[in-house]
């Protein structure tokens, strides 16, 4: 019998053991994570609880410490010799490293992983073993073998009655298929995973991981509906767990796009700059690129070209910048020959279908302003082949747009007529009011050059609503240049109080930070705008930014 030290030690211990196996079966991960860790802090855990601990500590977005459990959870299940359970985590420690984008680590695990499989017989790690190696492929742009690995993945699990398994490999053949082109396919292994993770038949970690690799599918190809529909899964599974870290993050991303979509932009750009925060700390994750490039958007959208300058850098410290953000940023500046440069190194490397019509919709509208009107028309037909392959709504309508923006260069004005038309009822029909708008400014230009005055009016109206309430400023300010919508000039129409207000606004400060900056009344300022929105008979703030953009107010910002 020990001393009396030892015999509490080891009760802390197996209470401290017990909790802790019991919060992971309540899915308490802090809890959880605290407790084991305070158990192993007593004596070493066993490699079973480890892997307890480690699966704790990567859904609470410990992953230094859920790594190195999963590091040591191996160690043990060697020293016993339990060789595949010690390749299986070898397998995971692959995995998640190249998911975290360390690719020398991810190489020597899986490696290990090898070794250790060579001389077992036929069991369900040689289906993880598929895992590592399916994700390296996918990386290297080497489709098929990715396909046959997760095909084997999949096989494995079946077999073996893994349901992990079994829906990691069927998720990972449906993001291959849709990428090389093969959505319909695709799209029906997807689903079929998330049915198993639905009705709660995958571990939490295996779950949330197919949440977010589902909701990026459906974000390539946009597939809005699906994604809207997962997405609202995602986040009612993330309240179910409030502890849960590593998916939330993603999950704002996708709101983040989904809201743009809607035309919500100032609760996208809330959700993009959260998504941003989260991601950066404690140390940035890779998905932190596309975080800042949806942040970028937003600005860039919204005219708030210096925010959006900054954001695109960060993006492009963890993203390559292949998609077509930045150039469309260079073309709202009056930089068009920047823009096309850009845009051009974007479709000389962007292969993938969906990204490929991203980029091919901005290369067109950007031809389009730099009189390369031969381009302009390349870019539309072969942005029409993909969205024959993809057949997705979306990728359809932003074909017709592009179609009919081209037709006018061509002077086919009934072509682009029907184009522009298709385009803006899609758009419509999918609540994207931001891309139907500019459909209608096209189709009002087609319009006005037929002649038909009064219908060009009418569509350039209806635009003209629609980005107003937007705060669509670059939009509006084309627009207005569309109709010869000129003020009058701003000196001596407006006091050099108002025109220090009208700046302000335009930068988008409000009404109370506006007083505290010129030391006024917020009432005084409120007194100030009702007169600058009277003199220059202006509807709303979008509507005076617009304004003050055209006039070249903004580089002169107080």
């Amino acid at each position: 019998m020990g001393s009396p030290a030892a015999v509490e030690n080891s009760f802390v211990r197996a209470q401290a053991l017990e909790r802790g196996r019991e919060a992971v079966r309540k899915h308490a991960w802090s809890l959880a994570f605290a407790q084991l860790r305070e158990a192993d802090q007593h004596a070493p855990l066993d490699p079973e609880d480890l892997e307890l601990l480690s699966t704790a500590g990567h859904l609470i977005g410990k992953e230094a410490e859920s790594g190195e459990a999963l590091a040591r959870a191996h160690q043990g299940y060697l020293s016993r010799g339990a060789t595949q359970k010690a390749s299986r985590c070898a397998c995971w420690l692959s995995f998640v490293s190249l998911l975290r984008g360390d690719h020398a680590q991810a190489s020597g695990w899986l490696s290990r992983a090898r070794r250790l499989l060579e001389q077992e017989a036929d069991c369900v790690e040689h289906g993880y073993l598929q895992l590592p190696i399916g994700m390296s492929c996918v990386q290297e742009g080497d489709f098929g073998g990715a396909h046959a690995a997760f095909v084997a993945a999949a096989s494995a699990g079946q077999r073996f009655g893994d349901r992990d398994l079994t829906s990691l490999g069927l998720q990972g053949q449906g993001r291959v298929l849709v990428r090389r082109g093969e959505v319909a396919r695709g799209l029906g292994l997807l689903d079929e995973a998330m049915v198993a993770v639905m009705a709660g038949e995958v571990s939490a970690w295996v779950a949330g991981g197919i949440y977010c690799s589902v909701i990026d599918a459906c974000g390539e190809i946009f597939d809005l509906r699906r994604a809207q529909e997962w997405t609202a899964a995602l986040e009612r599974w993330c309240t179910s767990q409030a502890e849960l870290v590593p998916y939330r993050a993603q999950c704002l991303i996708r709101r983040a796009e989904i809201l743009q979509m809607q035309g919500a932009w100032a609760d996208a750009l809330l959700e993009a700059q959260c998504a941003c925060e989260r991601l950066s700390q404690p140390v940035p994750k890779p998905a932190v690129g596309p975080a800042f490039y949806r942040k970028a958007e937003m600005h860039r959208l919204r005219g708030e070209f210096d925010e959006a300058e900054i954001a695109y850098r960060h993006a492009a410290q963890w993203e390559r910048m292949l998609r077509p953000g930045l150039a469309l940023l260079r073309l709202a500046q009056g930089q068009s020959q920047a823009a096309y440069a850009s845009i051009r190194q974007v479709t000389d490397e962007v292969m993938q279908p969906a990204r490929r019509a991203e980029a091919l919709s901005g290369y067109v509208e950007i031809a389009l302003a730099a009189e390369d009107a031969k381009a302009a028309r390349a870019g539309a037909n072969e942005l029409l082949d993909i969205a024959k392959r993809i057949d997705a709504e979306y990728v359809h309508a932003m074909s017709a747009c592009a179609d009919g923006a081209v037709a006018i260069a061509d002077g086919e004005l009934p072509r682009a007529c029907g184009a522009l038309r298709k385009a803006f009822t899609s758009f419509r029909k999918l609540e994207a009011p931001y891309e139907a708008a500019r459909a209608q400014v096209w189709l009002a230009v087609a319009y006005k050059k037929q002649g038909n005055k009064e219908s060009a009016a009418l569509e350039f109206e209806a635009a003209r609503a629609t980005f107003e309430k937007l705060g669509a400023v670059p939009d509006l300010a084309r627009l207005n240049s569309l109709t010869s919508y000129e003020k009058q000039p701003t000196q001596g129409l407006l006091t050099a109080r108002e025109v220090e207000v009208l700046r302000l606004v335009a930068s988008g400060v409000t009404n109370r930070k506006i007083a505290t900056q010129l030391k006024i009344s917020e009432k005084t300022v409120a007194r100030h705008v009702s007169n600058i929105f009277n003199k220059l008979d202006l509807s709303s703030r979008a509507a005076a930014t617009a304004y003050a953009y055209q006039q070249g107010l903004l580089s002169q910002r107080t």
